[in-house]
């Protein structure tokens, strides 16, 4: 269940809690092989089944940067900040790919407010810890701390 702000406001009295965590979410043969077609990496570790069978990891592993692009809509299922905010990526910190996702394993989001803060100009400048922990394993694919800014006094229009 997503769990949802009012408004930006709202993440100040929120800090150091779990957010929640995200439904589980496969990672296919096919995801990764359409990345690889966006981004250009093509290496026999992505693409070819047969090869990467033989490899390292038993099967293909999926591109690290798509799984940290997979990071925004897994948060997106797990909180929401209303009343017209819309979130600005700052970027991330203390990000470490710590175990590989092969095809065909799912991953899900865990994320905690680490803090919440009010910056001039009227933002609340914020960081979640996320880490993606892979189905079955106790080791995560990664953690990092993403870095947030909602402005204040966004008001919904409808």
């Amino acid at each position: 269940m997503t769990r949802r702000f009012a408004g930006p406001a709202d993440l100040l009295t929120a800090v150091g809690t779990e957010l929640g965590v995200s439904p589980w979410r496969p990672v296919t043969q096919s995801l990764i092989d359409g990345f690889a077609a966006l981004n250009g990496d093509r290496q026999w570790i992505h693409v070819d089944p047969q090869r990467a069978a033989t490899g390292p990891f038993g099967a293909p592993i999926a591109h690290g940067y798509l799984l940290l692009a997979l990071v925004t809509p897994m948060l997106d299922e797990i909180f929401t900040v209303e009343g017209g905010a819309p979130a600005l990526n700052k970027g991330v910190d203390r990000l470490r790919f710590r175990g590989p996702v092969t095809a065909g394993a799912r991953i899900r989001a865990r994320a905690v407010l680490s803090s919440a803060v009010t910056v001039p100009g009227g933002y609340v400048d914020v960081t979640v810890a996320v880490t993606v922990e892979r189905e079955g394993e106790r080791v995560p694919a990664y953690t990092m701390d993403s870095l947030m800014l909602f402005r204040r006094d966004v008001v919904a229009s409808r």
